[in-house]
């Protein structure tokens, strides 16, 4: 029997897919990758890559199944990644072989040229992957990969153009979706985001060079200076002489993921100029102006929920508790997967402070329901616990759809919301109430004044309103119901 690598906790929460870094124009550049690769663990657990380039001994590869901890750490590992230009990655599976992923899925992918060599890592997902692996493999491709992302190498090899940069953007003209792609080639660093700016990208100055990374926390891990955000639909191409600016696709207005501001970033990162952090704080005062409910205590449900609920019980009034303590330490664990352990579920990761909890009424503030499985062992938990009434709040409107543009959703008919009303979902969790933000109480909180431009909206927001940006088309092609035009 295999050792289990995940837990129920984990199960029930959205997973962001992939984390992207970059660095160009420093000593021992494949360290700096693996210190900006550590700062992004949370959007990509499953495994890690590093490709790095050197003059005098080409370009070379490290890809490794875990932590970036366990693997980027052992100096006989760096030590074959020489060079001033390197890129990584980390990932969770989401197109490919989600939960079984080979070593040949791992990114960064590469491929060597008429022009000499390149290595590409994305962020993202490609709605017509399908499509286009299907046409790459009639006229020839061999793909290594169960990646989506392996299809921009390919098409990269069967452009025309006579330098890396232009046949990239000849690759990315032809897919549809979400991407931000950092790549390198012998003598440059490259970043390029969507049109629409689904997912981030960000970029640097380090010492003398330059770094370029889904996130700014993992700019600040290696002393780098913020320059700005990659705009949505540019491309940048870096080299010992600066920096090269293009606007490679058609322009379109900006739908960056909300959900970012949600949970998949870190709380101290910038976004679109905005603390993750305080745009979470300002969704749990949102909620508690929309929600209020008489309670004890507002507790967050670790560690997600902990921004919202301070700003739950700042506007509320109602005391901040610690009434949910995480078990810091829970990663992977080697106990064999009997029906025992498995039922501890939750237990594992997360406890019950029960001197705090007994008699109270207690407001839990989370980040999300997906399933619901979670909350209901939560609820469970906190009134095994003696708590007098269990009030949930979620700082995220119900998520009714699957996303299509990068993050591992279950299908529409495993989503609680999908399938449930607000009252439903309240019943069959078990607590005494449960209500969400509303998309307009989180657009004011992510800093939109007046709510949701329901016309034009602001954000890509697919998983909560059914209103895709980018029509699915490989998921429409396998039976895939849009929503309906209102």
């Amino acid at each position: 029997m295999r050792p289990f690598l995940s837990h129920p906790f984990d199960d029930d929460k959205l997973k962001e897919e992939c984390g992207v870094f970059g660095v160009i124009g420093v000593t021992d550049a494949a360290n700096f990758t693996a210190l900006g690769l550590h700062a992004l663990q949370h959007r990509g657990q499953e495994a890690g890559g590093i490709v790095a380039y050197h003059p005098d001994h080409g370009f070379n590869s490290a890809r490794r199944f875990g932590y970036v901890r366990d693997n980027f750490t052992n100096a006989a590992v760096m030590d074959t990644l020489p060079g001033q230009l390197a890129i990584g990655h980390v990932r969770y599976s989401t197109a490919g072989s989600k939960g079984a992923t080979a070593i040949r899925d791992v990114q960064p992918f590469f491929g060597e040229f008429a022009m000499g060599g390149a290595a590409i890592a994305h962020n993202g997902n490609l709605t017509n992957a399908a499509a286009l692996r299907r046409e790459l493999i009639e006229r020839g491709s061999i793909f290594q990969s169960s990646s989506d992302s392996e299809c921009i190498i390919h098409l990269m090899a069967r452009s025309i153009q006579k330098n890396i940069p232009e046949r990239m953007k000849d690759a990315l003209r032809r897919v549809e979706g979400a991407f931000s792609v950092v790549a390198m080639t012998r003598s440059k660093l490259i970043g390029v985001r969507d049109p629409l700016g689904v997912r981030p990208l960000v970029l640097g100055k380090v010492g003398d060079g330059w770094a370029l990374a889904s996130e700014t926390c993992a700019l600040d891990i290696i002393g780098a200076e913020f320059v700005r955000e990659i705009n949505p639909g540019e491309m940048v191409v870096i080299d010992e002489k600066g920096i090269e600016s293009f606007a490679p696709f058609e322009r379109k207005t900006s739908r960056f993921c909300i959900f970012e501001h949600v949970y998949f970033s870190r709380p101290d990162s910038i976004l679109g100029g905005r603390s993750v952090y305080e745009t979470r704080r300002q969704i749990g005062v949102e909620l508690a102006r929309e929600a209020p409910v008489e309670a004890d205590l507002v507790c967050p449900v670790p560690d997600s929920g902990t921004p919202a609920a301070i700003g739950f019980s700042q506007e509320s009034g109602i005391p901040y508790a610690m009434g949910i303590i995480r078990n810091q330490y829970m990663g992977r664990t080697f106990i064999e997967p009997t029906e025992s352990i498995r039922n501890m579920g939750v237990r594992l990761k997360l406890n019950v402070n029960r001197a705090l909890i007994k008699g109270k009424r207690v407001i839990l503030v989370d980040d999300s329901v997906v399933r619901g499985t979670t909350s209901r062992k939560i609820k469970d938990m906190i009134l095994e616990a003696g708590a007098a009434e269990v009030h949930f709040r979620i700082a995220s409107p119900p998520t009714a759809w699957p996303c299509f543009y990068g993050v591992d959703t279950p299908e529409r008919s495993k989503l609680l919301a999908a399938n449930m009303s607000e009252d439903e979902m309240r019943d069959w969790i078990g607590v005494d109430s449960l209500r969400f933000i509303s998309l307009d109480g989180l657009y004011r909180a992510a800093g939109e004044a007046e709510g949701r431009n329901d016309k034009q909206p602001q954000y890509c927001d697919a998983c909560f309103s059914g209103q895709y940006p980018v029509a699915p088309s490989d998921k429409i092609e396998q039976g895939f119901e849009m929503k309906a035009a209102e």
